[in-house]
């Protein structure tokens, strides 16, 4: 059933796409993919867009996209420049359908995650194996829940292609599913994206086949479980490492963005807290296998930034998509996506004052205004191709062609 609710600029619905799972932990299930649509109830005076906007690894699309504080809703405010927007949330997150993940017993196994359960909702730390002893969602599940909702949303909007918003971990779903679908897509505008030049392969010999069976058993057991759990201290602690400037964020973003998670994980919320009874909410994270997502791939397919133009925009201080070399498969580089993708449609923007968590910060506005101008224009500030410095009074250095 569709909630629907009118606002100035758009009318805000909540719909559930059906869907048949491809999750190991409930393959053959019917489940629900939730997706909010914002409608816009204006023309912008420029072209009218139809957006699908998709979630990195931890939270959920209408925390990260829609949140209701002040002027940081995403999908708002492009609605209210004349698009139509579409939030979706993959199985494992937001107010999708949540296999293995109500169930305590399903989260890590590693004292410093159980102990996180004491006393809400266990009076004492659960010590046993967990119920699932396998990770959750895949690349081939995401990809398959993606085109699902992107099916659901060109019928719905009537038209035959869209444009892919994706923020941070969300590229390792919409690059790849570019590359397949790209009859589909219009243009790919990447946020924060985390991008392992040395992420894992494809089966040998193909595209983008899974490299072994699923569920996957390793000796390091890193996916012998379908969920983690994290705490509003841990999100500050991962925050406080990308604040250098002064004002990089509101004094009640923490509070704001904390509340708005925790209103989409109504069993998360239960959880957490030293206190019986009084819970103070945990953020339950789906366990991922991904692969598909590196150099080798977005080289070797002649899609991205030609078929498929691709804008990309990160925060100067972002300590996430950017990582050390030496990590090997966790070695993140958004500039090595950049340079990889072959291309020459495609615009690079790094921006002062910002983290990772650039969505929820200042400069939120001005990743709104790029997205604007990309929408409107095939262009951001001017600028058609190559790869930018931004500096806080908005000059811009080219970094690379």
């Amino acid at each position: 059933m569709a909630a629907t609710v009118t606002q100035a600029a758009s009318t805000v619905t909540d719909l559930y796409v059906d869907h048949i799972s491809t999750i190991p932990a409930n393959a053959g299930d019917k489940v629900k993919l939730f997706v909010r649509e914002h409608k816009a109830t204006s023309h912008g005076g420029g072209p009218r867009r139809t957006i699908l906007m998709l979630h990195g690894r931890s939270v959920a699309g209408v925390a990260v996209f829609d949140l209701p504080y002040k002027e940081y809703s995403w999908a708002a405010k492009l609605a209210k420049a004349g698009h139509d927007v579409y939030v979706m949330e993959l199985q494992g997150s937001g107010l999708s359908t949540r296999p293995r993940m109500d169930d305590h017993r399903n989260v890590s196994p590693a004292p410093s995650q159980r102990g996180l359960l004491v006393p809400n909702p266990n009076a004492a730390i659960y010590t046993g194996p967990v119920e699932y002893g396998s990770q959750l969602n895949n690349s081939q599940s995401d990809w398959d829940e993606v085109d699902a909702v992107v099916d659901f949303v060109l019928d719905r909007a009537g038209v035959t292609k869209l444009d892919l918003f994706g923020y941070s971990a969300g590229s390792q779903q919409l690059g790849p599913y570019a590359i397949k679908h790209h009859g589909k897509v219009r243009s790919l505008f990447l946020v924060a994206p985390i991008f392992p030049p040395n992420g894992r392969k494809s089966k040998d010999g193909t595209d983008f086949d899974a490299p072994q069976p699923m569920p996957v058993s390793l000796p390091e057991g890193a996916f012998d479980f379908p969920m983690t759990v994290g705490t509003k201290g841990g999100l500050e602690n991962s925050w406080q490492r990308d604040l250098k400037c002064p004002g990089q964020r509101e004094p009640a973003m923490l509070d704001e963005v904390w509340k708005a998670m925790m209103a989409v994980d109504p069993i998360g919320a239960t959880w957490g807290g030293r206190v019986p009874g009084s819970p103070e909410g945990l953020n339950r994270i789906r366990n991922s296998f991904w692969w598909g997502w590196n150099s080798t791939t977005v080289e070797l397919h002649k899609v991205l930034g030609d078929k498929v133009p691709v804008c990309i925009v990160y925060g100067e201080h972002d300590s996430i998509v950017n990582t050390s070399p030496d990590l090997g498969l966790t070695y993140f580089s958004t500039p090595e996506l950049y340079r990889r993708i072959p291309g020459k449609k495609k615009l690079m923007f790094r921006i002062s004052c910002a983290g990772h968590q650039v969505l929820w910060e200042h400069q939120a506005e001005l990743v709104h205004t790029m997205s604007e101008d990309w929408l409107k224009n095939s262009k951001v500030e001017g600028a058609t191709k190559g790869s930018y410095d931004r500096d806080a009074d908005g000059a811009l250095t080219l970094l690379e062609e």
